[in-house]
């Protein structure tokens, strides 16, 4: 799975991070190395559609948070996801 918007919701739901957290997160638990352009491209368009928001700066960095809606969308993903997943797993038995 590649989708940034996923990735950095994923990402949020243990907790508020910066960008570069994000990233390493993301790198860790999805394998998938996000650059800076694709990943605040990301965070853009999740805040102008209230699934994340900042959550007050931290020295130069800001981290940011999911919201209510953010972790509502993001659970629909991901019974959408396993949906596909189960029945490509019991297709792939029968082949």
């Amino acid at each position: 799975m590649t989708d940034p918007t996923l990735l950095v919701l994923a990402s949020l739901a243990d907790g508020d991070k910066h960008g570069y957290a994000m990233m390493e997160d993301i790198q860790k638990f999805a394998g998938v190395r996000l650059g800076p352009g694709t990943l605040y491209g990301a965070i853009t368009r999740l805040e102008e559609r209230g699934w994340i928001r900042p959550s007050g700066a931290r020295d130069r960095r800001q981290p940011y948070a999911i919201t209510g809606a953010g972790r509502e969308y993001l659970e629909q993903q991901v019974a959408s996801l396993d949906h596909v997943l189960k029945t490509a797993q019991r297709r792939l038995k029968h082949a």
